[in-house]
């Protein structure tokens, strides 16, 4: 076959294929992205779910996963009457996850840098991991500072995930009531991080990961079911 007669054929083809199933789809590309580049910087979160109708979701979120396995955890604004600022609260109510799975509610329309982020959490459930906590600087699901408090572990610590892999900066031992709800709290100025606890400073670390503006969001390992109140974060002072 001339060179000219095989082009011919191979551009038909294309031509086919292009007709009955369409050009090549970037959806799923473009879908694994957070990116907020519209987003001023400077732009904070002061959430605490009373605003929202129970039993739906929060718009204000993205719900995804790094390291996901297909089964993306249900996130739910509750009553709760044991909440800190009545009467809702805000997270995972149904979670079939397990191993290094990490569930994430990302709030797309912050931009951080120099921030102070707090959150108050409550346990609820799960037999592999339990708690969870805030995120920082976030890039996208796979790249964020994390501070979370496990109390199957008994133990509050200082991670950064990076291209989806997890790197522990600092720990420390603690052991708190379930039943109740306890405060996060991390401040972050340039590479400097502070980490608290229901108002007791127990890790700090300087670490030059992210130096970019991000979004905040919140985050729950594995099976974890954990329920959130008084999401707040704005620029450091």
């Amino acid at each position: 076959m001339s060179s000219m007669k095989l082009f011919g054929s191979i551009s038909l083809c294309a031509f086919v294929a292009l007709f009955f199933f369409g050009a090549p789809s970037l959806a799923g590309e473009k879908s694994n992205k957070t990116a907020n580049s519209s987003v001023k910087i400077g732009t904070g979160v002061s959430i605490n779910f009373d605003d929202v109708k129970a039993g739906g979701g929060d718009s204000r979120f993205l719900i995804t996963e790094t390291a996901g396995t297909g089964k993306t955890a249900t996130w739910k604004v509750l009553k709760d009457e044991k909440a800190p600022s009545k009467p809702n609260a805000f997270g995972i109510v149904k979670n079939s996850n397990y191993g290094h799975t990490f569930n994430l509610a990302i709030a797309t329309k912050s931009k951080l840098k120099d921030l102070d982020v707090s959150v108050k959490l409550k346990a609820v459930g799960g037999k592999e991991d339990e708690g969870g906590g805030p995120i920082w600087r976030a890039r996208d699901k796979d790249n964020y500072y994390i501070a979370r408090w496990n109390p199957l572990e008994d133990n509050f610590r200082l991670y950064y995930v990076k291209d989806g892999r997890r790197r522990q900066l600092r720990s420390a031992k603690v052991h708190l009531d379930t039943k109740v709800y306890h405060t996060i709290r991390v401040t972050m100025v340039g590479q400097k991080i502070d980490c608290y606890l229901d108002g007791k400073k127990l890790l700090s670390a300087t670490d030059k990961t992210f130096d970019d503006p991000g979004m905040v969001g919140l985050w729950v390992k594995a099976d974890g079911r954990t329920l959130f109140d008084d999401f707040v974060a704005s620029p450091a002072k």
